[in-house]
């Protein structure tokens, strides 16, 4: 039995995502899982619905579809970016962010069933490389910043550090500061988060050991050696997990 594949049809245009709507549902082996109106819209509806693939709309108020594309691609196991536009002189910025295919509207029904056709394909190049890494359960995290909306990948984390009222998650690209809370990162990725210490959760897959200093104070060894405080009430945990295999060891 197979499964469709997943759409989110991206237009600030409401007649547009109609029509594009239309020609999905008339195809089959597709089903349209959500829309988005703008980029910030896409990578929020991206992180909570996690579709195969993207129709995106380039010309759109606020972040653009090829800022919202080059977010996309800067994730593990990114959808497949099918861009779906009136104009033709973005073919070649469109490339550069990863798309799979690049339509001129008004979009045809036989254009879009071969993109799509194309899109399947990368999809499941994708899937087996992300089965060898064993990150099928992989999230992403959409967090509103001053700069809009940034996807983070949990795979990515290394690790959240409260301060005050804010967290800052840190993570292969730099920091992002979010209004997250640890305890709701903590409950949303179990199996990628780990708490530490009151203040601190760390990504497991960069959980190097656990140190001890002189005065007999707990430390979590990061893969970049990057030493955090491990709670007294904290350190029986991250050494289970390390023992479990989660980490690299004590």
């Amino acid at each position: 039995m197979t499964t469709d594949q997943r759409l989110l049809i991206a237009d600030d245009e409401p007649l547009a995502r109609d029509r594009l709507r239309r020609l999905v549902d008339a195809l089959p082996g597709f089903h349209v899982c959500g829309e988005a109106a703008d980029g910030h819209d896409v990578l929020t509806r991206v992180a909570e619905l996690a579709p195969d693939v993207v129709l995106l709309d380039i010309r759109m108020p606020g972040m653009d579809g090829l800022e919202a594309a080059e977010h996309l691609s800067n994730l593990d196991n990114p959808p497949a970016v099918i861009f779906c536009t009136a104009f033709d002189h973005y073919a070649i910025d469109a490339f550069n962010v990863q798309a799979v295919s690049y339509l001129l509207k008004p979009v045809r029904q036989q254009a879009l069933a071969d993109a799509l056709a194309r899109a399947g394909r990368v999809n499941r190049v994708q899937l087996r490389a992300l089965q060898q890494r064993q990150d099928d359960d992989a999230g992403q995290l959409a967090v509103k910043t001053h700069r809009g909306t940034e996807l983070i990948d949990i795979n990515q984390v290394h690790y959240c550090q409260a301060d005050q009222k804010y967290v800052t998650i840190h993570h292969d690209r730099g920091e992002t500061v979010t209004d997250h809370t640890l305890k709701e990162l903590e409950q949303g990725y179990p199996e990628r988060l780990l708490r530490i210490h009151r203040h601190t959760l760390v990504g497991l897959r960069y959980l190097q050991g656990l140190v001890r200093d002189g005065r007999g104070h707990w430390f979590a060894r990061l893969t970049d050696d990057t030493r955090l405080p491990v709670s007294r009430r904290h350190a029986s945990a991250v050494r289970e997990r390390l023992q479990d295999g989660d980490g690299a060891g004590l």
